[in-house]
């Protein structure tokens, strides 16, 4: 199980800031993660950048229990 910290458009399509996520592998939890929040979700985190421990990371990256998974959506201003 991982933390998973969403920002932004992330926590509005989830419904939620912080989660805990079951899965071995960073792919893993973010399938479940589009499992429990749905196609939203999934939208934002197609364009979204993931970090794990602050570090960008992919989808095959081994996750621990004390792993903290962040969703970064691009950022818009002016």
């Amino acid at each position: 199980m991982a933390r998973l910290v969403l920002l932004g458009p992330a926590r509005d399509a989830a419904g939620t800031r912080v989660d805990i996520v079951d899965g071995d592998s960073l792919g893993a939890v973010l399938d479940e993660a589009v499992r429990r929040y749905g196609p939203e979700f999934q939208a934002v985190l197609e364009v979204s950048r993931v970090w794990l421990n602050g570090e960008p990371a992919d989808a095959g990256a081994l996750v621990n229990h004390d792993d903290e998974i962040a969703v970064l959506p691009p950022v818009s201003g002016g």
